[in-house]
């Protein structure tokens, strides 16, 4: 018989998560409340992936870093910025490690997150109103956008060329606009339908107007479009070279008499970039570390913004071949964390979680080892050795973290960009931040879990 050692102790055997701020003291505590803080200015003023990458742009110059173009030489300290078509942006410093030797550090996030786009011809007048036809970006639940504030952001670009940057309905004094829902005297076929055709994506129409202007037909219409062109120079014709977006128009706010939480638009995933970017302008040791910011995650990674483009293989054999390195070898012996949100157990919907492995709210940004749906479709599944060098990367640094998947299996599911990063021979596991209420217009996260994901990040670089 096996005697029992009376000096282990033997509950450090039992894996558990615990809140962060169960675990902080008063000083962790303010630094917590501090960077979120920080975090809110941010997503206040960044709706758009276009908005993000000039905020990133800034950050970097204010942080020393300068423009990179394809086939600038590059040394030891420099710290460079990347920017892909206004919309992602590529953030990196070069360490005094052989990258041949020890690869790359690298953390990914998107900066893209589920809306409302105009259509290329989208003003049109009906019964007294003057409306936008729009097309949505992403997964949405289409009743949660009608009847809030929304706000109009995005670029024209003009029949001569120049580019027209359109920001409305984020100040006090701007106005909103507005899509419609039936009043609930006269919804009783409405409701008694399916929840995704209680509104139609072509009932997303926005109202923007109601004023009629002193013309034959087409009255209110032609008011907007003079407006319009009185306030930015722009006609009708200009609407199909833009890229205009509808968002909402609230802002991020502290949730809860302890204000433990931040309630705002587009947590996924700028909760991620946003502590992402601040590690690499934080970190300073001999790793090459890269951070991307990335667009198109919520429509599969598409187009030349996309992970899927082969611009960012194309960045990692450039910074390669100018540190006089092979491109390939430095690729298989990189590291990334994919950053991105995840699910968070939600006690109002049980059912629909496997609470042993899904995320708990404040317990620590969570790792994931596989994403995809049913049998692990689309996933790229980390594996146990990738895992294990981040668990001990993480204990190391002392940062709360936890395990997390996305829902039970046959629920649904998701996926991120990291099954385009290690498709080029990277290893790669997910990081991210539990979300409540996912691709609503008004997500929920924890301010211990944003802090949680910045301390991550930047032990991950170092």
């Amino acid at each position: 018989m096996i005697e029992k050692d009376k000096t282990k102790n033997y509950q450090e055997l039992l894996y558990k998560k615990e809140s962060y701020y169960e675990k902080a003291d008063d000083e962790e505590k303010k630094r917590i409340f501090d960077f979120a803080e920080r975090y809110k200015a941010f997503i206040n003023e960044c709706k758009t992936e276009r908005e993000c990458t000039a905020y990133a742009i800034s950050r970097a110059k204010e942080q020393g870093f300068k423009e990179y173009h394809f086939g600038d030489k590059l040394k030891q300290g420099d710290k460079r910025y990347f920017v892909n078509r206004d919309k992602g942006v590529t953030l990196f410093k070069i360490g005094s490690k052989n990258i041949e030797e020890c690869g790359l550090r690298i953390v990914v996030a998107h900066i893209d997150a589920p809306r409302i786009d105009l259509k290329q011809v989208p003003v049109y007048e009906s019964d007294g109103f003057c409306y936008f036809k729009t097309h949505y970006y992403g997964g949405i639940k289409k009743y949660q956008w009608t009847t809030i504030p929304l706000s109009l952001h995005g670029v024209v670009i003009k029949k001569n060329g120049e580019k027209v940057v359109i920001n409305l309905g984020e100040k006090e004094d701007d106005p909103v606009f507005y899509i419609s829902d039936l009043l609930p005297h006269l919804g009783k076929t409405q409701m008694s339908g399916k929840a995704s055709e209680i509104i139609s994506g072509e009932q997303l129409n926005v109202i923007v107007g109601g004023m009629p202007e002193k013309s034959e037909n087409d009255k209110i219409k032609l008011n907007v479009l003079k407006i319009l062109n009185d306030t930015y120079g722009i006609t009708e014709h200009d609407f199909i070279s833009a890229e205009l977006c509808v968002v909402p128009a609230m802002k991020a706010r502290d949730v809860g008499f302890d204000r433990a939480f931040i309630g705002g638009y587009g947590h996924d995933d700028r909760s991620c970039s946003y502590p992402c970017m601040e590690s690499i302008f934080e970190v300073d040791n001999e790793n090459t570390s890269i951070c991307i910011l990335v667009d198109k995650e919520e429509i599969g990674s598409e187009g030349n913004t996309g992970m899927k483009s082969k611009v960012f293989e194309d960045l990692i054999d450039e910074i390669s071949l100018a540190l006089g390195c092979n491109p390939r070898q430095v690729r298989g012996r990189s590291m990334c964390l994919s950053c991105d949100v995840d699910g968070c157990y939600d006690p109002n919907f049980p059912s629909v979680y496997e609470k042993k492995n899904t995320a708990l709210i404040s317990c620590g940004a969570c790792m994931t080892k596989f994403t995809g749906s049913g049998g692990k479709s689309g996933s790229s599944d980390a594996s146990a050795e990738t895992v294990g060098k981040i668990r001990q990367i993480l204990s190391k640094e002392n940062v709360v973290w936890q395990t997390s998947e996305l829902g039970k299996v046959d629920q649904g599911g998701g996926g991120t960009v990291a099954k385009y990063i290690s498709q080029l021979n990277i290893d790669t596991v997910d990081m991210g931040i539990p979300v409540i209420s996912m691709h609503s217009p008004y997500e929920l996260i924890s301010k211990a879990d944003l802090y949680s994901m910045y301390r991550a990040s930047l032990a991950f670089l170092k």
